[in-house]
């Protein structure tokens, strides 16, 4: 079915890549070009891998406030470690998300040029397991995401391989988030405020409930809850920036949920995949036409580029 023509978020079958290869291609994006988002099934990450993540996740988040304060990075806006409740907002938010995390960042290779700008991971020695699974998961969407990116490219008539030099020290971040249950009747914000991510892309490996809510071209929101062997991956700001927004990069939101699921925790991981630092987000000549005119005139890297919207969003 073209993605076009339908009136929910699209999701294919990332094994029909190798199999079914053009036509594939063709519906991917499709559905990023209208939606922004797909939910990709077939991806091969075991249940098992994601199931023993979440309980590690899960574990630290249910321990004491000041416990959890032991791994707050000040002054690092978040980079690794913990971030705790009420502090990430949403640009041009008045309220701040409800909603605690955690950053596991690349382990880098030793001498990397990276450095001054990729801190270290900050690993809570309470929960033993938390290192393992997070690096484990870290590693598999990595790769997952990487095959995404070789099927995008194609898309728009790059070489398969185009982005594998620009991603494989990109400063992506894992993010375990526990959104707290709501008990208060007057909340001001929703779980996670009306945003674009910031990255190349996004995948979301699982959620322990309903609430995600993706802005449709038609300014209607449209909940995308996927099935529980589904990632859903999204475009994020620097690629709609480097694509002129062939890709566009769509709002999206987390919900509070009605009745008695306010009042039950949510958890989730979103994998947000950047670029290298020092990659260069110019529009691509390829995606510059009469019809999609060259949208940005200066030059920014992709550190420059995650600092400028980290200040918006509060968290430097």
């Amino acid at each position: 079915m073209n993605a076009q023509m339908t009136n929910h978020v699209p999701t294919l079958d990332i094994r029909r890549f190798e199999s079914d290869r053009g036509a594939f291609i063709a519906e991917l994006g499709a559905a990023y070009r209208e939606w922004g988002f797909a939910g990709i099934r077939g991806h091969g990450i075991p249940q098992a891998l994601i199931d023993g993540a979440y309980d590690a996740f899960v574990r630290f988040f249910a321990l004491p406030a000041e416990t959890k304060m032991r791994y707050h990075q000040p002054g690092t806006g978040g980079a690794r470690g913990y971030t705790p409740f009420g502090v990430e907002t949403a640009k041009d938010s008045r309220y701040p998300d409800l909603k605690e995390f955690y950053h596991i960042g690349r382990e880098l290779p030793p001498g990397s040029k990276f450095a001054e700008v990729m801190a270290p991971n900050v690993w809570p020695d309470v929960v033993p397991e938390f290192r393992e699974h997070g690096l484990a998961l870290y590693g598999a969407l990595d790769a997952l995401g990487s095959r995404v990116l070789r099927a995008l490219a194609l898309h728009i008539g790059l070489a398969e391989d185009f982005f594998a030099d620009k991603t494989q020290f990109g400063n992506s971040i894992l993010r375990p988030i526990h959104y707290p249950p709501i008990t208060a009747p007057d909340v001001p914000n929703v779980r996670s405020g009306a945003h674009e991510d910031i990255n190349f892309i996004t995948l979301l490996v699982g959620a322990s409930c309903a609430g995600l809510e993706v802005k449709s071209r038609k300014g209607e929101w449209v909940p995308f809850t996927s099935d529980a062997d589904t990632i859903v991956v999204n475009i994020g700001d620097m690629l709609q920036r480097l694509s002129n927004h062939v890709y566009p990069s769509t709002t999206h939101r987390v919900v509070n949920p009605p009745g008695a699921d306010a009042r039950k925790p949510r958890y989730s991981v979103p994998y947000f995949l950047h670029p290298n630092p020092d990659v260069v987000l110019d529009p691509l000549p390829c995606c510059v036409t009469a019809d999609n005119p060259r949208r940005y005139d200066t030059s920014i890297t992709a550190h420059e580029y995650l600092q400028e919207r980290l200040r918006e969003i509060k968290l430097i």
